[in-house]
């Protein structure tokens, strides 16, 4: 453990959430990544960062796994989560399809999971910074839908309105507490850190490592100059102001 360095702990360690802690420790972070399976984990252990089982959905092991992370490496600079959220199987076409067609369990799948997801991680996290009592800075990543609803993705924007909703009550919240939240939208698709996506514009999908960037300078940004929402879309891709 690095003395004297900033704290951070990444909620979905697999994708972008890689790349944030690659490019923290980078930096000279101390970070923990979480997740739930055995091969991710083992990644976040080769970047030399401590590795944490844990189920974003659940606010017990949210509260674990902060007390993990600060235990290991002290109070907590930086928490986020880039954990992907999704209820059952997401069978159908992608967004849940248009509501005339869409099976009532597509909205616990598209709709419902991500907002229930969004509240245990901002729910838990909130309590366990306000009672360390200093500044930190918490980001919780969400989709282009969450500004947005499209044809035939209805549901998919219901869950992501419901992540801003959230998220934006929360920044509202903890802003006395010296607690900066930040809505990081991604409008766009990610870059696999890993192979590539069929049938996409490499330029048109956000690079991961640049996200990972914006993300350790919200980390690092003071009290007198907090965003509470930030977007990032490639220039290759359509933007809609």
């Amino acid at each position: 453990m690095a003395e004297n360095a900033r704290s951070a702990l990444v909620f979905g360690a697999r994708n972008l959430g890689k790349a944030i802690i690659e490019t923290l420790r980078g930096s000279g972070w101390n970070v923990a990544g979480v997740a739930r399976s055995d091969l991710t984990l083992e990644g976040v252990a080769a970047l030399g960062a401590l590795a944490i089982r844990a189920d974003v959905t659940d606010p017990g092991d949210v509260t674990r796994a902060l007390q993990e992370s600060a235990d290991a490496h002290g109070p907590l600079d930086l928490v986020v989560n880039a954990a992907a959220a999704y209820g059952g199987a997401r069978s159908g076409p992608f967004g849940g399809g248009p509501l005339a067609e869409a099976a009532p369990d597509a909205f616990d799948a598209w709709a419902a999971a991500p907002p229930r997801a969004a509240f245990s991680f901002l729910s838990a996290t909130s309590r366990f910074l306000i009672a360390e009592d200093r500044p930190a800075t918490i980001v919780q990543v969400t989709g282009g839908s969450a500004r947005r609803a499209m044809p035939g993705r209805g549901l998919w924007a219901a869950g992501a309105f419901g992540v801003r909703a959230l998220t934006h009550a929360a920044a509202l919240e903890l802003r006395e507490h010296g607690i900066q939240v930040t809505l990081l939208i991604v409008d766009a698709g990610i870059e696999p850190l890993t192979g590539k996506r069929e049938g996409v514009d490499p330029a048109a999908l956000a690079d991961p490592y640049e996200i990972a960037r914006a993300v350790r300078s919200l980390g690092e940004q003071g009290q007198r100059a907090a965003t509470h929402e930030l977007q990032v879309t490639p220039l290759a891709e359509r933007w809609v102001p």
